[in-house]
């Protein structure tokens, strides 16, 4: 069976997310957590945040395009300065982006309804899938909304907050 992802389906994951408590929803199109490729429409909210993190191994890359809305894609070095700053945009230049295995980095959204077309080689490991940066705090950490300002805020070169 073909599958078909239409307006109403994006529109819907968006609502779901601006209601979730992470203010982040996706929709997988993979069938299992072990397929060889992992394809999934995430959408996103201002305000949630995505641990900077890595995918470890060459072969651990990492694709988003925009489909609707506008993020900024960091990448960072091992210490946390951002090395690139990448804005994705339904309205261009930029629409994608393909990050590299062992590079440390994040995505934010920077306008509600923002959904990207997210690939990855898979299979799927939750405990495994993501190495955390240490400089940047945990999820539900007290400190992530700042985090996630300084995100869209930051440039090459500047490195994040200090956090306890």
């Amino acid at each position: 069976m073909v599958t078909i992802i239409d307006s109403k389906l994006l529109a819907a994951l968006s609502e779901s997310a601006q209601s979730a408590s992470r203010l982040r929803k996706n929709h997988n199109i993979h069938l299992q957590l072990d397929d060889p490729v992992q394809r999934l429409y995430n959408a996103m909210e201002p305000c949630t945040y995505v641990r900077p993190h890595r995918h470890q191994g060459s072969d651990r890359w990492e694709f988003f395009q925009i489909i609707t809305g506008s993020a900024v894609v960091l990448a960072f070095d091992s210490q946390g300065k951002v090395l690139e700053k990448i804005l994705l945009s339904d309205k261009g230049p930029n629409v994608a982006v393909e990050i590299p295995g062992n590079i440390w980095h994040t995505i934010a959204s920077l306008q509600s309804g923002t959904v990207l077309f997210e690939i990855k080689k898979g299979p799927y490991r939750p405990l495994s899938d993501k190495d955390f940066a240490t400089w940047a705090p945990a999820e539900g950490d007290r400190l992530a909304e700042e985090f996630v300002q300084w995100f869209v805020r930051a440039e090459p070169g500047q490195s994040p907050p200090l956090f306890i």
